[in-house]
């Protein structure tokens, strides 16, 4: 069973961890996104670390969750402005319209995620293997539900994440290919997508919220882990 992780990385675009039976089994990079699935081939789930399901009004429950669960890291989790924001053509009226919806204003940093996020949903709405991930609630799982102590940009934060998922038996080869020319918290990132990827295909992947709301789509707000 191949299962693909999925993390966005800058000017780069994105970056794909393939599992084969939950080892290692190569890694991918692309502008786009829908390139990037298609050159993976047939696997079983695609995990994306990006923001997929968007509500009409109010922030999403899975964030609220997510941030819970996260405690001293719940920085990682931005707040998922709602889809008629999204829809703005620049950040001014993203923020006012935000502001509308939820009683807050939309973040810079949120904002700058537009392009990606409106990306990976147009995926989404056409593969229904493609599932939203936030890697810091995967590192979480992996270490029986403690938050990671260290930022995922740091000497230790990294070296602990490697060796979270070494200790799940995810080993990652010092020389990884197309990824090799990607940032190391990326492919980490990428690698805890697949990793929850691989329990999605299981079965036994967890859900925040346990029930999810609906998009307009009628398709499950939800992040899984």
């Amino acid at each position: 069973m191949e299962v693909l992780g999925v993390d966005a990385c800058g000017k780069q675009g994105w970056v794909g961890i393939r599992l084969a039976d939950g080892a290692y089994a190569g890694s991918l990079v692309d502008v786009r996104l829908d390139a990037l699935i298609g050159r993976a081939g047939g696997v079983a789930v695609i995990a994306v670390d990006m923001p997929l399901g968007l509500v009409e009004k109010g922030w999403r429950a899975a964030d609220l969750g997510a941030r819970a669960l996260l405690r001293e890291r719940r920085s990682t989790v931005f707040l998922v402005a709602p889809r008629p924001a999204w829809l703005e053509s620049e950040f001014t009226a993203a923020g006012d319209r935000c502001q509308e919806l939820t009683g807050q204003r939309l973040s810079r940093q949120a904002w700058a995620l537009a392009p990606k996020l409106l990306e990976a949903r147009a995926c989404r709405l056409a593969d229904d293997r493609i599932h939203e991930v936030h890697p810091e609630l995967s590192f979480r799982a992996l270490a029986d539900g403690t938050p990671p102590a260290y930022a995922k940009k740091t000497w230790r934060g990294q070296h602990l994440r490697r060796s979270l998922l070494a200790g799940a038996g995810l080993v990652l080869p010092d020389e990884l290919g197309e990824a090799d020319r990607v940032p190391t918290d990326d492919v980490l990132d990428a690698t805890a997508a697949a990793w929850s990827a691989h329990r999605i295909a299981l079965g036994t992947a967890g859900r925040i919220p346990e029930v999810p709301e609906l998009d307009a789509e009628g398709r499950a707000v939800e992040i899984r882990y």
